[in-house]
């Protein structure tokens, strides 16, 4: 809604009742029962704030709205009327409270489906009247008197707000809050959605808005998504390409577009804090709910099949449309290339031909015979189109002196795959900065501020020797980087299903479980997404959630000593070939090897040999095969692990070469071992899935500078764990 219209709508209503605004925030929802209508409705308000005053802005709380928005009009079938949002200069403290009142609490009826959505600053306040205790708090556009030190803030309390979602007539509440409220040391240029706590005095306004409020009968059972779920874990939004937005935000509707919900909200969370992981954020979310196993029946998309976006404008010629890209990871957008290819539900095909930030312009591949378009129709990947000149991107940190980035930028020069850019000018994977604890000492930090481990200079040593000596690390980092672009589990059409398991004995355990979504039928797909995620659950141990705070998601855990292994079925029609490949604590590459058993005893003159993993049409397979002397033993160090099931149609014959360039000794045969050239083996990884697709004689012109993968010959799964 606009702006305009709001402030008509709470006008109109002030004057029919002949009160004060302050009166009537305090009247709760028993004014508009004759609007809501019989039949269950969905209703939203969603809140962001870029522009502060006073204060520094913040850059991706309007793409957070936006991202909500079209989710929820085309995902979930919500109607644009019953959205209302409030941005900027509309999202005062006075107006959040009495659009919630009015929007969401005299609409609701039981049954009805309500989301609440926040991105913005958060911080923490002592009050006056309980001043050993800090309190939680969302901070409006109208803060107050910031720059006072005596001052009173506009400030909204968690409390306040959880007692408002407590006090709609229905149980399908769920919010999410895209905020945080601490604020860490200053370091590397990031954006922090958090402001300094301070001792303040609450407005008087909210003060009695909240004593109402805690009058009020309170039977709903909300469940609150949160960005962090410990007091001092900042929520960050970064810079993608061409937009910024929140990363919880961005990743949390990136797999609600791909994906149907799974049955138990923490192991999607768990899903979206593995995708904010890649993101270089160590970010915990959080989830509130007094229910004992909160589900996500609050969240169950109309139309159950997922996609990468939707058509959401159409030119007149009715030939070239525009598209809403939200459903694609996060690491690929940025690579997505001209020419790839989406299909639509009635089978056509468009053909990229721009990409704007989510927005991108396509055109219809075989205009006779074709189908109207229409705006709202999913489109699902079909060709993904990667260029063959991607590279590495350093951010130099603007705390570095100019003589600094110079020197580094020079030094950075000499690696051919690696480019720098400055903090917060461009998209990058990591940051050169200054060790804060000990200036004179350099180190590569990941984008969430964290020193990627074995990276950090001597004292006093210089910038390019620094840089320098990073070129093993640097090579390892951008190898992962080229293999997460191939991850596509929400849109591979290869039916496959991978588990996770550790084994005691002779029985085996389920961590976790990864399955391509787009090959079963649907009445089919929820149940097997259901059981298994109820599995996965149950391994992991995830506890209830109560409402007390915001609880962390348990992480997969693997405990050292263990055995473990993956249990891979191909219930295609093909065979397929199989790579796994790895990354652990971020700087460490492994390696699954194939070896060959030999015929006679291995001398010292023989060569090891790799083989091809490939599975049969129907056959399950363990990784590495069930015998003592391929058991796979997880030891020390601690360290948080991921890795990435790549499979195709056609053998990974390159790779395997690639694998085999290396020497090694009888007793490195291990089953995961360490990658020892990661970028040789990545770079042949994409040329034989791209000698795996079916178009890449079609595409002729494309081919020559890209790599062309198609969804029907590929499916890239990833997991990620941590040993303790």
């Amino acid at each position: 809604m606009e702006r305009r219209t709001f402030l008509h709508r709470i006008g109109s209503i002030l004057a029919v009742l002949g009160i004060t605004e302050a009166e009537w925030l305090s009247l709760g929802n028993r004014y508009y029962q004759a609007l809501a209508q019989p039949n269950p409705r969905k209703l939203a308000l969603l809140i962001g704030i870029n522009q502060y005053p006073q204060i520094p802005a913040l850059s991706g709380c309007l793409t957070d709205v936006d991202l909500q928005r079209e989710l929820l009009i085309h995902r979930f079938g919500f109607q644009g009327s019953d959205i209302l949002t409030l941005t900027e200069e509309q999202a005062s403290r006075e107006f959040i409270e009495a659009a919630f009142l009015d929007h969401l609490g005299k609409q609701a009826k039981p049954d009805d489906l309500v989301i609440f959505h926040f991105s913005g600053y958060g911080s923490r306040v002592k009050l006056e009247t309980s001043s050993d205790t800090m309190q939680n708090a969302l901070v409006p556009v109208n803060l107050g008197d910031y720059a006072q030190n005596d001052k009173i803030v506009n400030y909204i309390l968690e409390e306040t707000l959880l007692l408002l979602l407590r006090s709609l007539p229905t149980d399908r509440v769920t919010a999410v809050l895209d905020t945080s409220y601490y604020v860490p040391s200053p370091v590397l240029g990031l954006k922090i959605r958090a402001l300094q706590e301070s001792v303040a005095k609450l407005s008087a306004e909210e003060l009695d808005f909240l004593k109402q409020l805690k009058t009020q009968k309170l039977s709903s059972t909300p469940i609150v998504l949160a960005a962090t779920s410990e007091a001092n874990q900042p929520a960050r939004e970064e810079l993608f390409s061409g937009f910024s937005a929140g990363l919880f935000t961005y990743a949390l509707t990136q797999y609600l577009w791909e994906f149907t919900p799974p049955t138990k909200i923490q192991v999607a969370l768990w899903d979206v804090e593995n995708s904010l992981y890649k993101l270089g954020s160590k970010q915990q979310l959080g989830l509130l709910s007094n229910q004992k196993n909160p589900d996500i029946t609050s969240l169950v998309p109309d139309n159950i099949i997922g996609a990468e976006g939707v058509v959401s404008a159409i030119e007149e010629d009715g030939k070239t449309v525009y598209l809403w890209l939200a459903g694609l990871p996060p690491q690929v957008l940025l690579y997505y290339g001209v020419n790839s290819r989406f299909t639509l539900a009635t089978t056509e095909q468009l053909v990229l031909r721009s990409r704007n930030g989510l927005t991108a312009k396509a055109q219809i591949s075989k205009i006779e015979g074709a189908n109207p378009l229409q705006v709202g129709q999913f489109v699902q990947e079909a060709v993904r189109v990667l260029p063959r000149n991607i590279h590495l991107t350093i951010a130099l940190d603007t705390q570095l002196e100019r003589i600094e980035r110079v020197d580094a930028t020079s030094a950075f020069a000499g690696f051919s795959h690696v480019s720098t850019v400055i903090v917060g000018e461009k998209p990058a994977d990591y940051v050169f900065a200054k060790l804060q604890e000990i200036p004179s000492r350099y180190g590569l930090f990941s984008l969430g501020g964290e020193l990627i481990p074995n990276t950090a200079g001597e004292v006093g040593e210089a910038v390019k020797l620094t840089a320098q000596r990073l070129a093993p690390k640097l090579s390892t980092l951008f190898a992962a980087k080229l293999w997460r672009l191939t991850e596509n589990q929400g849109s591979s059409r290869l039916p496959l299903k991978a588990t996770l398991e550790i084994i005691s004995g002779i029985s085996s355990q389920v961590l976790m479980q990864r399955e391509t979504t787009r090959t079963f039928k649907p009445e089919t797909s929820i149940k097997k997404s259901a059981q298994t995620r109820l599995m996965s659950q149950r391994v992991a141990g995830v506890p209830p959630v109560v409402a007390t705070g915001i609880a962390s998601l348990p992480a997969a855990i693997v405990p050292m000593g263990s055995r473990m292994q993956y249990r891979v079925e191909n219930q295609s029609d093909r065979s397929v070939y199989l790579i796994l490949l790895g990354l652990n604590n971020n700087h460490t590459g492994v390696a699954f090897y194939s070896w060959e058993t030999p015929q006679e005893p291995n001398t010292a003159d023989t060569k090891p040999l790799l083989k091809q993993i490939v599975i049969a049409p129907g056959e399950t397979f363990t990784l590495p095969q069930a015998n003592s002397a391929s058991e796979w033993l997880i030891s020390g160090p601690a360290c948080f692990c991921e890795q990435q099931l790549i499979f195709s149609t056609a053998p990974f014959s390159e790779t395997l070469a690639a694998l085999s360039t290396v020497k090694y000794s009888t007793a490195e045969q291990q089953p995961i071992s360490s990658l020892l050239n990661p970028l040789d083996v990545a770079h042949a990884l994409l040329q034989d899935l791209h000698n795996a697709s079916a178009l890449k004689a079609e595409m002729n012109s494309t081919a020559a500078d890209s790599y062309i993968l198609d969804v029907n010959n590929w499916a890239s799964l990833s997991f990620s764990f941590q040993i303790v």
